[in-house]
């Protein structure tokens, strides 16, 4: 039986329903409606950095305009995503990716127009990119808390998105390319809104139970203390976040520049390139592990197999031969991955419906709060330290980060659930 046939009007004091029945555990009619949007979606966000940094170079614009352009596409959403996961909370998840995809497909159409016309003035860019952050600030809460009202098998439906968010994010961008090398980058915009557009449609299409929500006259400010206050009662969850802080500022932050650093000077863009596709596969495999492994206490587990991930940063610092380097490059992403999947599932089946998205938009702002600071922080770091040296430093971060997520009894001992539980009164 699939998801219940019902509009997703909020209702108040109920736990977020899960499909039950003998129906598909994972492809049900709601989740191949979910999963053709997102994934649409998420191809159309692929698109977008590869597009506008190669119309801005081709039109003769200093690598420092790509700088501030996605700057003014970032910065929106790490502010705006703790406040669409209130407006989610509050409208319903569905109503406000609808509005995100239509504002999305608003903003393609007019990045098209501009990139056909000429970037003349560049505050209009700066605008559109704006929105565009703002968009994707809007949609990501609700991105979580759709996938148990439309999958049985929550676990296995995340394995599935994560295998498509890799898919996207390999496809998207080599699009993007080739398509803004051949033609221009207005006709990427144009197949980034078609593709909004079908997104949009697939929700529209959605029909999910009735979604609990905060209680009516409660104001904004309210919502976002009872989320905090929500967020901070959980040991487990804000105990990741705060390892998750260090990993990302240490460890993650800095990985993409050092790499490139050490990989193109050495090995040009091209194995580059091929690594970036050996993670993307690694993400594959991970993912398809995860719909089939399911520990008992996904956050060691997970935690385990994140210990995969610093393969790359120590085959990079030891500097290996091209062919180990993709392997590293494979286990890094399967570990990543699958650490991911086991830490999406924990969230959304152990978090009440009424609180979902605005748990979910803390969690996500607390993981990549840290990223662009500890990419900064490279520059003067290997003035001091060495490119290799810091490699291997994340490396040794990412095990002392899985050794701190083991020894933490909340995180190690979360049991497996498959259903949220009913919010605290």
């Amino acid at each position: 039986m699939t998801a219940p046939e019902l509009q997703d009007a909020p209702a108040a004091a109920t736990p977020a329903p899960v499909p039950a029945g003998p129906g598909p555990a994972i492809w049900s009619t709601g989740f191949r409606l979910y999963f053709t949007a997102r994934s649409a979606s998420l191809l159309s966000d692929a698109m977008l950095p590869v597009a506008v940094s190669a119309g801005l170079l081709a039109a003769g614009r200093p690598i420092g305009t790509v700088g501030y352009a996605m700057a003014f596409l970032l910065a929106p959403f790490v502010s705006l995503v703790l406040v669409g996961g209130v407006l989610a909370d509050r409208f319903t998840a569905r109503r406000l990716m609808i509005a995100a995809d239509l504002l999305n497909l608003t903003t393609r159409v007019l990045l098209a127009l501009l990139f056909f016309r000429g970037v003349d003035q560049l505050w209009q860019l700066y605008a559109l990119l704006s929105l565009a952050g703002t968009a994707a600030a809007m949609f990501q809460p609700g991105a979580a808390s759709t996938v148990p009202l439309v999958a049985r098998d929550v676990q296995g439906a995340n394995g599935v998105l994560r295998i498509s968010e890799a898919v996207t994010a390999l496809v998207g961008p080599a699009l993007a390319g080739v398509l803004a090398g051949a033609a221009a980058t207005g006709w990427v915009m144009v197949i980034a809104a078609v593709a909004y557009g079908v997104s949009a449609l697939c929700l529209l299409a959605l029909r999910l139970g009735r979604v609990p929500a905060p209680p009516e006259g409660d104001s904004l400010w309210r919502n976002l203390v009872v989320g905090w206050h929500e967020f901070r009662s959980r040991s487990w969850m804000w105990g990741v976040i705060v390892i998750w802080l260090f990993f990302s500022v240490l460890s993650v932050g800095p990985l993409l520049p050092l790499a490139a650093g050490v990989v193109v000077p050495q090995h040009g863009p091209t194995v580059y390139g091929l690594l970036n596709c050996a993670f993307g596969a690694g993400t594959v495999l991970g993912g398809v592990a995860a719909i089939r492994i399911k520990p008992a206490r996904p956050l060691a587990g997970g935690a385990l197999t994140l210990t995969a991930f610093p393969a790359y940063q120590f085959a990079l610092a030891l500097d290996l031969p091209v062919p180990l380097l993709v392997m590293a490059q494979l286990l890094s992403g399967a570990g990543l991955t699958f650490w991911a999947v086991m830490w999406a599932t924990s969230v959304q089946t152990q978090v009440p419906g009424e609180v979902l998205n605005r748990i979910h938009a803390y969690e996500v702002a607390g993981s990549v709060c840290m990223v662009p600071l500890g990419a900064a922080l490279v520059g003067p770091a290997v003035e001091v330290f060495g490119e290799r040296e810091l490699l291997a430093a994340g490396g040794t971060i990412t095990l002392l980060v899985v050794a701190a997520l083991l020894l933490s009894p909340p995180i190690r001992g979360l049991r497996r659930v498959t259903a949220p539980p009913v919010a605290r009164s």
